[in-house]
This record gives C-alpha cells, sequence and structure tokens, in this order.
C-alpha cells in the first residue's frame, strides 16, 4: 500500500473542513448486515465538508476554483437539476470567492423556490432554468451561448461540467482516498469495500482511480441514481482518461475494475419510491444521519437490500461515503409518512 498519490497535487483552495469524520454504523450494521455475514459499515462523513456548501462538491471546487483563479477568471458557468447539489455549492464558493455565478439548470420554470434553489438565489447566482427537453439536446450550446455573453461583456468566464465531473474535478476525490486510508489505517483496517452514490461520475472515478494508485485493494462500487450501468462505466473511464491526459501520469486503464449498481434508481434522477423514504426515516431513527431522496439515499437503500442478499457477505468492513444533499430533503417533505421503522 502507498502512502501518497505518485504526483503532487495541483493548486488547491482550502474551502472544506478536512478531514471529515469516520463513523461506525453499529446499529445498522447489527440489524442489516451482521445477520447476514456482512461487514461491519462506516460512514465517512462528506457530508460535513461545510455548512452551506457541505457535500462531496466541495472537495472537487476547491481545484476548480483554483484553476479558474488561475486563468483569470471572475465568473462561473455550471449546469445541473433544479435542485442540484453541486450547483448550490457552486453559488456559494462563488459568493465566498467573488465569482460572478450563472447556473443553467434543468426543470419547470416554475420550480418552487426551496431546498437548493433556495440557496442558489440567496447566494446571488443568476438562474436560467430549461425545460428538460431543451436543456438534453442543447446543453453544449447552451454554455457556448452564456460564455459568449460574458466575453462581449468583458468578462471572463470559467464553464464547469456537470457535477465538476472531469480530469480536474476528479482531484477532489483522489485527495479523498488518501484521507479514508489514514482514517481507515487509524482505525486499524482497509476497507474491503468503499460504496457511494453515483450521479455525475466523478466522485467514483476519484475513489477507483485513488484505490489503484494507493495500491490498496478496496472495491468501489457505485449506486446509479439515473442512467445504466454501462453509461457510469463509460462515464468513470473518460473521467480517469481526461485526468491521464492532463498530468500525463501512466495509468493502466485497462485494468481498471468499475463497480456500478443500477438497480435501486427508481422512477429516475430526482424520483424516488416509497422504499426510499422509508429507508431515509430508518436511517435518521436508527444512527441520527440524514440521507436525501436524490442521492444517497438511494445508495444506501440499495446497499441495504445487497446486504440482505448476502452481496457483502464474508467481508469485514465497508465504507459509505457520504456526499451530502440534505437540502434536497425539503422539497420531497410531502413523501415521508412517519409512520415508524
Amino acid at each position: 500500500m502507498s502512502e501518497s498519490l505518485p504526483i503532487p497535487l495541483p493548486s488547491r483552495l482550502r474551502l472544506a473542513h478536512l478531514p471529515t469524520p469516520l463513523q461506525p454504523l453499529d446499529r445498522i450494521s447489527e440489524r442489516h448486515s451482521f445477520p447476514y455475514g456482512g461487514p461491519r459499515i462506516w460512514v465517512k462523513r462528506d457530508d460535513l465538508t461545510e455548512s452551506g456548501m457541505s457535500g462531496n462538491k466541495l472537495r472537487k471546487l476547491e481545484f476548480v476554483a483554483a484553476e479558474a483563479l488561475g486563468q483569470e477568471c471572475d465568473t462561473l458557468i455550471t449546469c445541473g437539476g433544479v435542485q442540484s447539489n453541486h450547483c448550490r455549492t457552486t453559488a456559494l464558493v462563488g459568493a465566498r470567492l467573488g465569482f460572478k455565478v450563472h447556473l443553467l439548470l434543468r426543470g419547470e420554470r416554475d420550480a418552487a423556490i426551496d431546498g437548493n434553489l433556495l440557496l442558489d438565489h440567496l447566494a446571488g447566482a443568476d438562474v436560467t432554468i430549461y425545460p428538460p427537453s431543451e436543456y438534453a439536446g442543447n446543453l453544449g450550446r447552451i454554455f457556448t451561448h452564456w460564455r459568449e455573453r460574458y466575453t462581449a461583456l468583458g468578462r471572463r468566464a470559467f464553464c464547469i461540467p456537470t457535477g465538476a465531473s472531469d480530469g480536474l474535478g476528479i482531484w477532489g476525490y483522489l485527495a479523498a482516498s488518501m484521507e479514508l486510508m489514514q482514517d481507515c489505517r487509524a482505525q486499524g483496517f482497509v476497507p474491503d469495500h468503499i460504496v457511494c452514490a453515483t450521479g455525475s461520475g466523478g466522485t467514483q472515478a476519484g475513489l477507483t482511480l485513488g484505490c489503484q494508485l494507493l495500491e490498496v485493494e478496496s472495491r468501489v462500487t457505485g449506486y446509479a441514481v439515473c442512467d445504466n450501468a454501462a453509461y457510469f462505466q463509460n462515464k468513470v473511464r473518460e473521467d480517469i482518461r481526461h485526468w491521464v491526459d492532463l498530468t500525463e501520469c501512466s495509468v493502466d486503464l485497462a485494468s481498471l475494475t468499475i463497480n456500478v449498481n443500477a438497480n435501486y434508481m427508481g422512477p429516475g434522477y430526482g424520483e424516488a419510491g416509497p422504499e426510499v423514504y422509508q429507508t431515509i426515516n430508518k436511517v435518521a431513527n436508527l444512527e441520527g444521519l440524514l440521507l436525501d431522496p436524490v442521492y444517497t439515499g438511494k445508495a444506501f437503500h440499495g446497499l441495504l437490500q445487497e446486504l440482505g442478499k448476502g452481496r457483502y457477505s464474508g467481508c469485514s468492513n465497508l465504507v459509505f461515503v457520504h456526499s451530502g444533499g440534505q437540502f434536497a430533503l425539503f422539497p420531497h417533505r410531502d413523501n415521508f409518512s412517519f409512520s415508524g421503522v
């Protein structure tokens, strides 16, 4: 096992409160893992990277914002769903650093200003909402339009892809991989499995590549919250290939194993079935841990189902990376019944 990555980290802004805690979920383990011969479950609390900027996206934006400043940009343009955690984090990071922020959101133009969208507005971001049909086929042209618009106004815009998931953003979870392994070693183990929600692919890409570069045998699995397994296998590989192109670091791409479970995404992105809301309620009851119905709730529900099937039997320790997203709970308030666990 290597103690560090083979190349130094690039320029980075210290925005997150790191390291985030690693804590056991023993009540969940006793109920949902141990009876099936499964591992002790731990959670890496990346929901605690900050307060308003909380979540996995802040780790990526430490590197992305540093690059934008290095290029003397004054405007950040990014995109996502109307309740995007990434867009909310970008809006708040921009406010903190003095960037103008423009968010290109997918959704209905009359969307309630609640949850993440409320925080976007509070942070002073410009928000343009596009219907899904217009957004899906035209995102590249939409980015180009706004970048050229800001150029004409004398501004210099830096465009950030969905979820900051590319060869630059991947640095966030390469650095997190080192932090996680240090956490685990301090607790006396190397995790057999690392699990995360996968919505744009960047977090899983960073963890997957990080484990390979650190020469650990932990198996990384992303639980998809939209799209299918093949899509995310390709997207993760694409992000890693982009990182290789940027860094010229030698990586055996053919040897990468990219594990995606796409069986628990429910009706689609931003939509969840009653079983996910029940899991969110259960985890809050048992562990005081808040999950969300878009990302972590789906992934943790999938994990519990797989534990019950004996999928992780014979393993000692599993780490669930909590990528944040609690603000998305509030627009879904009507889906909770509070009928008990």
